[in-house]
């Protein structure tokens, strides 16, 4: 008669055989590299914790949906600001930045726990794009970050609206 604990160690052989990463001879661990994903997107987590303005049919969360039919806008007066918030630490590699009418924009990171201590890390003057998005793409240096605020300095008109935020990465560990 089988106990329960030889049960479940049976059970987890079979397990270990079968599983694809492991190696039925040797039952090394593969290693695998780290997955590059959006780490920008809603769906990975990551939330838009602060806005300066906000238009209940422009909110600033439809800059991390995902849907290109969507965007936040701005309410008026410069600078505007939104902080966005990964609940992890990430390594970020690139940034792309699809908006329109902003002229100056001004990005600080912080690797606090809390939304604090920020520091400033990329600031760019976009060129105006008439009849179409800006997409500013930004290659990363030490992109170690827990939050983004994204400043808009200035603009080309009285409102700016930025229709995606999106970050090439990994994720490096949880906050703890």
């Amino acid at each position: 008669m089988r106990t329960a604990h030889t049960a479940f160690v049976v059970n987890l052989h079979l397990y270990i055989a079968s599983c694809p990463i492991t190696s039925r001879s040797s039952r090394k661990i593969k290693h695998f590299k780290m997955r590059k994903v959006d780490l920008c997107l809603s769906s990975e987590g990551t939330e838009v914790i602060l806005a300066t303005s906000s238009d209940e049919k422009h909110p600033p969360e439809n800059m991390i949906d995902g849907n290109p039919e969507t965007f936040w806008t701005t309410t008026g007066m410069f600078p505007q600001e939104f902080i966005i918030c990964f609940h992890k630490h990430v390594r970020i590699e690139k940034l792309v930045i699809q908006s329109y009418f902003v002229r100056t924009l001004r990005i600080e990171k912080s690797t606090s726990k809390e939304p604090v201590d920020f520091e400033q890390w990329i600031e760019r003057d976009l060129v105006h794009t008439e009849g179409q998005l800006q997409n500013e793409e930004i290659l990363a240096r030490d992109g170690h970050v827990t939050y983004l605020r994204f400043i808009i300095v200035s603009a080309f008109d009285h409102f700016a609206s930025v229709h995606s935020v999106s970050a090439e990465g990994v994720a490096v560990s949880n906050l703890s």
